[in-house]
C-alpha cells in the first residue's frame, strides 16, 4: 500500500508554493497582466506555470509546516517581494504616463479627459495614448520576459527566509517614486521644449501684429506641432523606458 508522510508532502509542496505566491503577487500588481481585462484564472495559471518551470534554477528551500507562525512570515515575504516587483514595473509605466500628462498640458489637450474603465479613473488623451504605446512596447521588447527573469533571480538575491523586511532594507522601494519624475521629464523634455518655442513665437506675433487673434490660431498650431512632435519622438521612447525598467529590475537581481 502506498503511503505518504507529512514530511514527504511538505517536501513536494514547499518548492512550488513559495514561488507560486511570489509570482501571483507579481501578476496582481504588474501592468498589462494585472489589469481587469486579464481574468484571475489566467494570472493563477501563469503563476503556477512559472513556479513549476523555474524549479531547476531555484535554490533549495527547507520545508516548513504550513500551519506554523514561520509559514505566515514567509507568506508575507513572498507577497511583499512580488508586489514590490510589480510596483517597480508600474513605476516605469507611470513615468511614461506622466510624460503624456506634461505633453498634453503644453498642447492644451488636458481638458480632454475621459473615464478609463481599465484604471477606473479619469485620464487624458495623451496620457492614455502614451500608456497604450508603452504597453505595446513592453510586450514587443520582451519586457515581460525580463520581469520573469528578475522574479526567478529574486529567489537568489532574496531567498525564502524568516526575515520578511530584509528586502525593504536592501531595495528601499519608497525611493522609486523619484523615477517617475526623472524618467517622465526625460521623455517629455523634447516636446515641452518644442511647444515652449511655439508659444514664444506666438507671443512675439501677438506683440508685433496685434490685429491677429492669437487665441484663434494658437490652439490649432500648438496642437498640430504637438502631434507632429509626438510622431517624430515616439521611436525614441524605447531608450529611456528600457533603461528605467532595467535599473529598477536590478534591485531584484
Amino acid at each position: 500500500m502506498l503511503s505518504v508522510s507529512e514530511a514527504q508532502l511538505l517536501g513536494w509542496i514547499t518548492p512550488l508554493f513559495w514561488p507560486f505566491l511570489r509570482a501571483l503577487a507579481l501578476f496582481t500588481a504588474m501592468p498589462v497582466f494585472g489589469t481587469r481585462t486579464v481574468p484571475t484564472r489566467v494570472r493563477i495559471g501563469l503563476a503556477a506555470l512559472i513556479a513549476f518551470a523555474a524549479q531547476a534554477t531555484l535554490p533549495p528551500v527547507t520545508p516548513v509546516a504550513l500551519d506554523s507562525a514561520l509559514a505566515f512570515v514567509l507568506v508575507v515575504q513572498q507577497l511583499m517581494i512580488g508586489l514590490s516587483l510589480g510596483f517597480a514595473v508600474r513605476v516605469v509605466f507611470a513615468a511614461v504616463e506622466f510624460a503624456g500628462e506634461l505633453v498634453g498640458l503644453q498642447m492644451g489637450l488636458n481638458f480632454a479627459g475621459f473615464f478609463d474603465p481599465i484604471s477606473a479613473g479619469s485620464v487624458t488623451a495623451t496620457s492614455r495614448f502614451f500608456s497604450t504605446m508603452v504597453a505595446w512596447l513592453f510586450i514587443v521588447m520582451n519586457g515581460h520576459l525580463l520581469v520573469i527573469a528578475a522574479l526567478v533571480k529574486s529567489f537568489t538575491a532574496f531567498p525564502v527566509g524568516p526575515e520578511p523586511f530584509a528586502f525593504l532594507k536592501a531595495a528601499q522601494p519608497w525611493r522609486w517614486g523619484a523615477e517617475i519624475f526623472s524618467t517622465g521629464l526625460w521623455i517629455a523634455l523634447p516636446l515641452v521644449a518644442m511647444l515652449l518655442f511655439v508659444n514664444l513665437v506666438l507671443g512675439a506675433i501677438s506683440r508685433v501684429a496685434s490685429q491677429i487673434n492669437v487665441f484663434a490660431i494658437g490652439f490649432p498650431i500648438t496642437l498640430g506641432v504637438g502631434l507632429l512632435g509626438i510622431f517624430l519622438t515616439l521611436p525614441a521612447m524605447q531608450a529611456p523606458f528600457t533603461m528605467a525598467l532595467e535599473r529598477l529590475l536590478a534591485y531584484f537581481q
